[in-house]
């Protein structure tokens, strides 16, 4: 394989794609061997799961502890590279416990899949008429899942909106879905192309786009969580915590690692349970923004007893059923570690996580400082890519630590010294 130009790369199995990319980048037998090893999901499995297929990419899984939530004892597995987050969660958590835990809640599993119509000579008109409608509406759209009717989920309203663009004002209807255990992607987008040609013919206009929103705002979680001022250092930390809470608050550019922090916490979940993480980030992330700026996700108050309460509120799409989740079988034993019978309880332990996550991270940046807690942990991989050995790494990351120098060439120096004698 000389060029990418391959038109029929994807007929090849996975071996015989990844001997073509090993000769197009020079990989070495090495190389392909780790690309090949795809721990627990078959090269089978993966090949089965996305296009052109060539291997496995593994992350570490690791375990939250100390999670009470709603008066329930959780284990929450996380898979995740970056150091600290574990430990941090497990440490939010920890402190919960003395006030109760973690308290969580949510709207239910709802999600909403758009109509778009444009060319519509009359859309205010339109919209009435579409409203007018709305029981063939959800009739139509219903017949798409039988099942999912069943089970006491499907289409339950309709909502029209008619908005001005640059091209024009357009009519959008806005699906309301009980999807249940599942995300729901595919069951409001297949409700959508049904409903395209019945939404044309009472509008006279055209429709184009016909698929979910990521803004999933009627499918929110939240949780809340009080910890005592004594727990966290006294009323100076609680002010500090506070202090930087506001700065989020009121700054883009500082909500922004803000909620990084909280991602932190949850999107390690989403990945191992075999959601979508690209659907949790742009809910979250449009949801803080959803006033015309970009907010923090969390809140941060001091009740009357001088303690902090804490609290969060987000979109959360996640499921049970479908996708990875019945698939990967890490994620089905994830699932079974987190001992979930419901996407919405998946879902609001999700949000508890989160709101654990950025009240550690809050607490090291009104205390010690992110470094200090952080870069220990780093320098244990900094250690590793210098060349420690194992008897070594302990040592080289105490000497790091202590002299603040965190540094690959550092860590290398100090290896040599300690090799010399």
């Amino acid at each position: 394989m000389k060029t990418s130009n391959y038109p029929e790369f994807y007929k090849l199995s996975p071996y015989e794609r990844l001997k073509e990319v090993a000769e197009f980048a020079n990989l070495t037998e090495d190389e392909q061997k780790a690309l090949l090893n795809t721990g627990q999901l078959t090269i089978s499995q993966a090949d089965h799961m996305i296009e052109n297929v060539i291997g496995a990419f593994q992350l570490p899984v690791g375990v939250a502890v100390n999670f009470l939530i709603n008066n329930k004892d959780y284990i929450i597995p996380m898979a995740i590279e970056e150091p600290s987050v574990v430990a941090a969660a497990s440490h939010a958590a920890r402190l919960a416990r003395d006030t109760g835990g973690f308290f969580t809640s949510s709207t239910g599993p709802i999600m909403i899949a758009q109509i778009q119509v444009v060319n519509v000579q009359d859309p205010f008109n339109k919209k009435i008429q579409l409203l007018e409608n709305k029981e063939e509406i959800i009739k139509i759209a219903n017949e798409k899942d039988p099942l999912l009717i069943s089970l006491g989920g499907g289409m339950k309203d309709l909502e029209v909106r008619v908005i001005d663009t640059i091209a024009g004002p357009m009519v959008v209807l806005h699906l309301i879905v009980n999807t249940l255990d599942a995300m729901g992607a595919n069951t409001v987008n297949t409700m959508a192309e049904a409903l395209a040609p019945f939404v044309e013919k009472i509008t006279g206009g055209r429709v184009y786009l016909r698929i979910l929103s990521n803004l999933a705002d009627k499918r929110l979680v939240r949780a809340r969580v009080t910890i005592a001022k004594e727990s966290l250092g006294g009323e100076e930390v609680v002010t500090g915590i506070l202090a930087a809470y506001a700065f989020a608050k009121a700054d883009p550019y500082r909500a922004a690692t803000h909620n990084k922090g909280i991602m932190n916490g949850i999107i390690p979940i989403i990945s191992v349970t075999g959601n979508d993480t690209r659907a949790i980030e742009a809910g979250a992330h449009s949801y803080a923004a959803r006033s015309g700026m970009y907010r923090s996700l969390t809140t941060y108050e001091k009740n009357a007893e001088g303690n902090l309460v804490g609290s969060i509120e987000l979109p959360m799409a996640v499921g049970l059923v479908g996708g990875a989740t019945k698939v990967h079988p890490i994620s089905k034993i994830a699932v079974k570690i987190l001992g979930v019978k419901s996407a919405t309880e998946l879902g609001e332990i999700i949000a508890a996580v989160g709101l654990a996550q950025n009240l550690a991270g809050l607490r090291v940046l009104a205390t010690e400082g992110v470094q200090r807690g952080h870069m220990s942990l780093h320098a244990r991989n900094v250690a590793v890519m210098a060349g420690a050995t194992p008897e070594l790494i302990d040592k080289v990351v105490k000497i790091m630590v202590e002299e603040k120098k965190v540094r690959i060439d550092y860590a290398k120096e100090i290896i040599e010294k300690m090799a010399k004698g």
